[in-house]
């Protein structure tokens, strides 16, 4: 069947579109997770041009009952393009950009255009597109509507599905599927943009989007507090929401995390600091100006030292780069961390880091954890030699806890890397048989045959 498959697939688009072996296909087989020992089979990689072409492949994967991958940036953190067998179709060619109207606020982007690309060309012609997850520069736009990808700014602006207005997409047995579009209101039928975001692939391959931008800030400043502990530092994130200012981006590191990653700080910080809380607002001028002096109004209480105020340009740059670089310093302690994104209530947050670190301690490893406070979302980690296997199985004997914690304390297992493969059996705890009988109704009749991404985000019966 392998080589009837490659010769099949080959007719159907051309023998340069087809991967069967070599380091193209060898890259394909894992994704961000690779360094967990996260690694699928496959018989073939397959890079389509455009959505007729992806709607071929579909059809052929149906009709000779072929399992499909799919594959975006390939920076996900779930296992979520991982194969485990049959055909990975790549989307990484349909990376063009069908339309820019700057007058109108809108775009229209291929799944496979880069996330900083989009950025690029929004602050090219005024505009703004404010979901960010990391690996801009590698992370494409199909794969943050496939996770509904967040980021720091999240916490104002929301997460991707909230910038997007309608898509293109490919469904079983093969058909072109247009959901929504430019429109910025429309309530004809079922919501199936919606439903595709956040669906990971299971359902159809996305294939094109209408995304919704709104005007560039002016300006912007950060604020950034240092405390002794989780809980004064939490404290800190309550008067900031409770006093009703509004944040761009609202962040939090915690001890391990700031003594892994303050060597690099871009500014001032204290020595033997429990929990740093970082705020950024942006608008006019004088919206800024305001903002950056209430903030500090309000993060100042219960801090070590007086808060640090960042509003010179180069050194926002600067310290967005340290912040994106945390998880490397935090990998670096003992050459790898299992990590994992969970969510809970935000007066919860405090709890939730000081348990990270109470699980870490009963399984022997160093623990800690940064994120995105105002959304009470967590990226607890657990550091091990990637090499003991030890220390990797307790290392997951961990992250499963932090699941348990997470639901215990009324959150979720995931707030924006997604399911994939490696939480899908805590999915039926997370949403209970209910949710998850009308999921795998869904899921089949979208896919009744069940080969788009099999064994991720949703589990069957």
């Amino acid at each position: 069947m392998n080589g009837k498959l490659a010769v099949d697939l080959a007719n159907l688009l051309s023998p340069e579109q087809v991967v069967t072996e070599g380091p193209q296909m060898t890259v394909v087989l894992q994704d961000g997770t690779g360094s967990r020992g996260i690694a699928g089979a496959a018989d073939a990689l397959v890079l389509p041009t455009d959505a007729e072409q992806v709607a071929g492949v579909l059809a052929w994967c149906y009709e000779h009952g072929v399992p499909l991958t799919l594959r975006g940036g390939g920076t996900g953190l779930a296992g979520g393009a991982v194969p485990d067998g049959g055909v990975v179709l790549s989307l990484e060619r349909l990376d063009r950009i069908r339309s820019i109207e700057p007058e109108l606020w809108r775009m229209e982007v291929e799944a496979g255009v880069r996330t900083a690309t989009v950025h690029r060309i929004a602050l090219e012609n005024g505009l703004l597109f404010p979901p960010d997850p990391g690996a801009s520069e590698q992370s494409t736009i199909g794969g943050n509507i496939a996770t509904n990808a967040g980021g720091p700014h999240a916490f104002r602006y929301g997460v991707t599905g909230s910038w997007v207005t309608g898509i293109e997409a490919v469904v079983p047995p093969g058909e072109l599927l247009a959901s929504g579009g430019p429109l910025r209101k429309n309530v004809a039928g079922l919501d199936l943009t919606d439903l595709m975001i956040g669906s990971e692939g299971t359902l159809g391959v996305v294939t094109s989007a209408w995304l919704r931008l709104v005007p560039a800030p002016e300006e912007r400043g950060i604020v950034v507090g240092f405390y002794g502990d989780a809980r004064s530092g939490c404290e800190a994130i309550a008067m900031i929401m409770g006093s009703g200012i509004q944040p761009a981006a609202l962040e939090f590191l915690d001890r391990g995390a700031l003594e892994s990653s303050l060597g690099s700080f871009p500014s001032t910080a204290p020595d033997q600091a429990g929990f740093a809380v970082i705020a950024e607002t942006d608008g006019t001028a004088e919206e800024v100006d305001r903002v950056v002096a209430e903030l500090d109004e309000a993060m100042t209480e219960g801090a070590l030292i007086a808060p640090s105020r960042i509003t010179d340009h180069a050194r926002i740059r600067e310290f967005w780069a340290w912040r994106d670089g945390v998880s490397i310093a935090v990998t670096a302690q003992r050459g790898g961390k299992i990590s994992e994104d969970v969510v809970v209530p935000v007066e919860k947050l405090a709890e939730a880091v000081e348990e990270t670190v109470a699980i870490g301690g009963r399984h022997g490893l160093p623990a800690c954890s940064w994120g995105h406070a105002g959304d009470g979302n967590l990226h607890s980690s657990f550091l091990v030699d990637l090499s003991d296997e030890d220390q990797m199985k307790r290392g997951n004997e961990a992250a499963a806890e932090i699941f348990e914690m997470a639901m215990r304390l009324g959150g979720s297992i995931s707030g924006e890397h997604g399911i994939g493969s490696m939480k899908t059996a805590h999915v039926a705890d997370a949403l209970g048989p209910v949710a998850i009988r009308l999921q795998a109704e869904i899921k089949k009749v979208f896919d009744p045959k069940l080969l788009l991404n099999p064994g991720k985000k949703i589990p069957l019966p």
